[in-house]
């Protein structure tokens, strides 16, 4: 892990001399800046690493300056170390801390970037100690200042005897400390820390969100009056061919340790913020891993087919069996390793794959063996009641067995008998039917039998004698023909109908058709007045029939 090169290393020794008094020629002084606002688990501090751009005016006054935004533990140490190196043979020391604090109550932390589970006795390296950076201060008395810029107006506990904040800070005599928010941080750094001979005690008076602690005089002074330093030699434009390949790497990786050890290397890169936003992405998507071990595996249309179909079988409800594992099929896997024993992440390994697989086949096997179970009961219930019913051969228990097994095992049988029974009954009915309509020998018997056997074996005879009965007489055919010659239209035969149903001798609707209701009302009608009762009209019945109706209409 390389060590943050300072931002004024490739400057000439003589532009640091000419910014100091000959007292102070020999030596630059020291900054450290680190600034984390994006915390790779813990909610992002918005602003906090806008104090490392905010720095760089350091530099022209005399101050070697190590600034790593969101700093990781890795990266966090070589500063620091590189600071505390500085420190040794400089007149003036300042360090800015902005991001997420801690504290047990008596000691503070700043937590680096990847810090995730906080505990009093975890922090290790993944957190600053504050307390450590004010001990390299107090080397300077009167000539040093920290910064710390948080959301101090948050105290929550994050563990047993730990909670967020700066609670219980013990500061070195001769150390000036300025706490406020991040934003208010960087103002007064881009404001005031670098005005030349200002007073900083005095102009801190201007921001009613800055804290002062520690050693407070009436007046402090860092910086000397602004000397304009020999022009830098140019700085190559774009990263580097080593920085690309370091990027490139680690975005084939595309795994958090590989984009943190870029961050290491490269904590200002110009692939930074990609790196940041792919291990926020990483770590925001549960199972990752996992996700990509499954990929890994490559499972084919086919296989994960398969896959739905043993959980289907296994009663966990993939939603549809088409190879494509959705949020249904998901789900199922979810519950079948929560079932099983497995981490739930709704992504498959080989070894789960298999047991899944072994499970189908078990339970397949006892889906067969109890079907075959129920198949063999179900025989022996069905020959059982064959012998309590359709074994003896009679009409009522072929139809009790058929009622409750139609496609039982002698279910074709018992249709047979029944079919071969109700053929001897029916034959047996239409000779009795045959019979009684041969004794009676009307036209009333006969259309009974015709009625009652259709297909009768006798239908021919019957159809012959009831013809030969209901045949008219010859005085009703000429009486038909007498009315037929009479030349009815439809308005004539309707005041007829109308007539007659007024006399009371009901001939049906007035529809002007002549009925079987029509033909007895006339009959009726016929013999009340004398007339020989055929139940047709004549020239004379018509006649008097109308004279009736106009008279009546008068």
């Amino acid at each position: 892990m390389s060590r943050p090169t300072p931002l004024s290393a490739l400057r000439p020794l003589a532009c640091a001399l000419a910014l100091f008094p000959a007292s102070a020629a020999l030596a630059e002084d020291a900054a450290l800046v680190l600034g984390i606002e994006r915390y790779e688990r813990l909610g992002r501090v918005s602003g906090a690493d806008d104090v490392v751009p905010a720095a760089e005016a350091l530099e022209e006054f005399g101050f070697t300056v190590t600034a790593v935004p969101n700093a990781r533990a890795g990266n966090a140490i070589s500063a620091l170390d590189s600071w505390l190196t500085a420190s040794e043979d400089a007149d003036r020391l300042i360090a800015v801390l902005t991001g997420r604090f801690v504290s047990d109550g008596d000691r503070v932390w700043l937590l680096t970037a990847e810090t995730q589970d906080i505990s009093l006795f975890g922090l290790g390296d993944r957190a600053i100690s504050v307390d450590s950076v004010l001990k390299v201060l107090a080397e300077r008395p009167g000539q040093s200042l920290l910064l710390l810029g948080g959301n101090f107006g948050e105290t929550d506990e994050m563990a047993r005897f730990v909670s967020e904040g700066i609670e219980g800070l013990e500061i070195p005599g001769g150390v000036t400390v300025m706490t406020a928010d991040p934003g208010t941080i960087t103002e007064f750094m881009d404001e005031v820390l670098t005005l030349p001979r200002g007073d900083l005690i005095d102009l801190a008076d201007r921001y009613r969100r800055l804290e002062l602690r520690g050693f407070v005089p009436r007046s402090l002074v860092l910086m000397p009056e602004r000397q304009e330093p020999e022009p830098a030699p140019p700085q190559p434009q774009g990263p580097s061919a080593t920085e690309t390949a370091l990027w490139e790497g680690a975005a084939a990786l595309d795994t958090v340790a590989a984009y943190r050890n870029y961050l290491d290397r490269y904590p200002r890169g110009a692939y930074r913020d990609r790196a940041e936003a792919a291990i926020s992405a990483i770590l925001d998507e549960p199972n990752r891993s996992a996700r990509l071990a499954e990929e890994a595996i490559g499972l084919s249309r086919p296989a994960r087919r398969a896959v739905q179909q043993d959980l289907t079988l296994l009663g966990y409800n993939t939603r549809g069996v088409d190879g494509i594992f959705g949020p249904g099929t998901r789900s199922a896997i979810t519950n079948w390793q929560q079932q099983n024993g497995f981490s739930q992440t709704s992504y498959l390994t080989p070894e789960q794959i298999a047991r899944l697989d072994a499970q189908a086949e078990r339970r397949e096997a006892e889906i067969a063996a109890e079907e075959e179970r129920r198949r063999a009961e179900a025989e022996r219930l069905d020959r059982a009641y064959w012998e309590e019913t359709g074994a003896r051969g009679d009409l009522p228990g072929l139809r009790a067995y058929l009622e409750r097994y139609p496609e039982g095992l002698y279910s074709d049988a018992a249709r047979e008998r029944v079919a071969a029974l109700n053929a001897s009954a029916a034959q047996a009915a239409d000779e009795t039917a045959w019979q009684r309509a041969r004794t009676t020998d009307t036209a009333a018997g006969y259309r009974a039998y015709l009625e009652a056997q259709p297909d009768g074996a006798y239908r021919e005879n019957a159809q012959q004698r009831l013809d030969a009965l209901t045949q008219p007489s010859q005085a009703e055919q000429a009486a038909a023909a007498a009315e037929q010659a009479l030349g009815l239209n439809g308005l004539t035969m309707r005041l007829i109908e109308s007539r007659l149903a007024q006399s009371g001798y009901q001939p049906g609707q007035a529809d002007g058709a002549f009925d079987d209701a029509t033909r007895r009302a006339i009959a009726r009608y016929q013999r009340d007045n004398g007339m020989a009762a055929s139940g047709f009209l004549d020239q004379g019945m018509l006649v008097r029939l109308l004279a009736d109706t106009f008279e009546a209409l008068r």
